[in-house]
């Protein structure tokens, strides 16, 4: 019975990775543990880490954790992303802090993430280390740890087998304890999949469900092994209304549901083969690294290129070369004058080093432009009201004071290797670019430094997130051509609507909070523009934005005038192309 009581206290432990066990000072009960809440990093998003702090004392105790994660790259670069926490232990308790550390996008072949964290204050210092390897098209998949145990080992080799090309690792999957799933969606948004049982989803706790099914309609994959055979997508509480269904697509992402015997036991091939099937996008940290850097980029494309005068600035050092030299020595210095060197020689050389920056300034100006393009998901039901959001971005930067700003909405950030150029910092080649980045979480907000943004270069990056709204598209009459009302903030250029009877309707010029009336519409005007709305995203945008306008009861729109999620302010962002999708609902 003891031997029991242990492994069941112990089983949390099996699941995680213990970073540090800090003891200050062995004759108090003061101690500082870190334990990061799944055993390896993603190559990207957040890794999660539960800091339990035990203060004895009888006044509150500040405390720092820094991290610094690194994709290892070869020799200087790699990219490397630092963050740091400033903590508080309330006097005369133990208190859990539940941190979301960044982890650097990998960039490199192979790409090897790792996190280093350190404790720093009036506990002392400690630190951690937690590192893994990727491979180079495999998906990062999250693995319950009842479904690890039994399993591990032959997913492993299954993977390695090459049963899928897709992986490339020897280890299948990171591992985690369903009862400490974090509850912010932005822990999981490293991952392209989660798999567990239907006895995990119902211990998780229903803040870490809600955060799960919000990643999801991101993107993610949720994979589900059920012990019972009444366990489908209602009795889970996924899906409204799914009763006997054990597999759906929830807006880019999908959920599927396979029975297991109770000995929770896989046939490992086919569990890699369906694990792979269940996905509905293509791997995030491929997609990363190869849909832009190609030159294919439609938005890169569409941005255009923009090139160095160098002849001009050429011109200015020829002639700064000879007025330095022979016209300061022999005219403006001349023999007997020589003294005068040490006036006109820093005269000339703070004059031309004037010309030159006004230059810039007058050619580049302050700040910089950009274009952005959103696939957004709107979901107004089951009370969600939230829009989800995939948005791309490319912006040219002219001369910057300083490159620091703000996500104030729930998002993740990833830069973009794009396509070479004078302009480009971060492209294929370059492993990551030798990049630093600075991300402080800072009470609810990420606040970011470093070479996110740069002067005098392009950058690109991908930002998801989720945000509240009340915007939606009501119908009111769908007798005849559908009457209907649209509560969003800003205009729409054009609309379709696909009925419950397979009819197409289309409207446009939308203004908000106006009737409008929809008209008939063909299937093959439909098409063509979703056709040409997927050409100018990305590989795995478009993939994501496709599948969404065949749905009935659903419509799919774009305008120009919807906001973006805002990065660095000093961007004027020329145009943002917004798809909107999501339910049409009756008031």
């Amino acid at each position: 019975m003891r031997l029991l009581l242990f492994l069941l206290a112990a089983f949390p432990l099996l699941a995680q990775e213990n970073l540090f066990l800090h003891v200050p000072d062995p004759k108090s009960k003061a101690k500082v543990e870190a334990t990061a809440l799944f055993n390896r990093p993603a190559p990207g998003g957040f890794l999660p880490v539960l800091v339990t702090v035990t203060n004895p004392s009888e006044n509150d105790r500040d405390f720092e954790i820094s991290a610094t994660s690194s994709d290892n790259a070869y020799g200087n670069y790699g990219s490397e992303l630092t963050s740091s926490f400033n903590l508080t232990a309330p006097a005369g308790k133990t208190s859990r802090h539940q941190i979301l550390i960044p982890c650097t996008t990998g960039l490199s072949s192979g790409n090897s993430p790792s996190v280093a964290i350190r404790l720093a204050g009036s506990f002392g210092f400690a630190n951690g280390h937690l590192s893994a390897t990727w491979g180079d098209t495999q998906p990062a998949i999250l693995l319950s740890e009842p479904l690890f145990t039994p399993n591990a080992s032959a997913l492993d080799a299954a993977a390695s087998a090459g049963h899928a090309a897709r992986f490339g690792s020897t280890s299948f999957a990171a591992k985690f304890d369903p009862r400490e799933l974090p509850e912010d969606w932005r822990a999981y948004s490293g991952f392209d999949s989660i798999v567990l049982t239907d006895t995990d989803w119902g211990v998780a706790s229903p803040g870490a469900r809600n955060a799960i099914l919000r990643w999801n309609r991101l993107g993610g994959s949720i994979i589900i092994y059920a012990t019972s055979s009444n366990s489908d997508l209602a009795t889970l509480g996924i899906a409204s209304g799914g009763k006997g269904h054990r597999s759906a697509e929830r807006s880019f992402g999908s959920v599927a549901i396979h029975p297991i015997a109770t000995d929770l036991k896989l046939d490992a091939a086919k569990a890699v083969a369906e694990i792979d099937a269940a996905a509905k996008l293509p791997t995030l940290n491929a997609s990363i690294r190869e849909d832009f850097s190609n030159g294919n980029w439609p938005l890169q494309t569409e941005f255009g290129s923009a090139r160095y005068n160098h002849t001009l600035f050429i011109l200015i050092l020829i002639a700064f070369g000879i007025l330095v030299g022979p016209v300061n020595l022999f005219v403006f210095a001349k023999s007997g004058r020589r003294h005068r060197l040490f006036i006109t020689t820093p005269i000339i050389a703070l004059g031309t080093s004037v010309l030159l920056i006004g230059l810039i300034i007058a050619i580049d100006g302050f700040g910089g432009r950009g274009m952005r393009t959103v696939v957004m998901e709107v979901r107004p039901d089951d009370n969600e009201h939230s829009a989800y959001l995939l948005q791309e971005q490319i912006s040219r930067t002219g001369v910057l004071f300083s490159g620091g700003f703000s996500l104030d909405e729930p998002a993740t950030l990833a830069p973009l290797p794009i396509a070479s150029s004078q302009w480009a910092r971060l492209t294929a080649s370059n492993y990551g670019g030798g990049m630093r980045y600075e991300v402080k979480p800072d009470d609810g907000k990420l606040l970011l430094d470093g070479d996110w943004f740069q002067s005098r270069s392009e950058q690109g990056h991908l930002v998801r997130a989720i945000i509240p709204t009340r915007g939606r598209i009501e119908a009111h009459n769908e007798a005849g051509p559908p009457s209907m009302l649209s509560t969003f903030d800003f205009p729409i250029e054009t609309l379709w609507f696909s009925d419950h009877a397979g009819g197409i309707w289309r409207a446009d010029q939308i203004e908000p909070g106006k009737t409008f009336k929809c008209q008939p519409a063909s299937t093959s005007d439909l098409a063509d523009f979703v056709a040409k709305a997927s050409a100018s995203l990305s590989h795995r945008s478009g993939k994501a934005f496709t599948p969404l306008a065949s749905r009935p009861g659903h419509f799919i729109a774009v305008t120009d005038a919807a906001p973006g999620i805002d990065t660095f302010r000093g961007i004027k962002w020329q145009r943002t192309r917004t798809y909107l999708t999501g339910p049409i609902v009756r008031p």
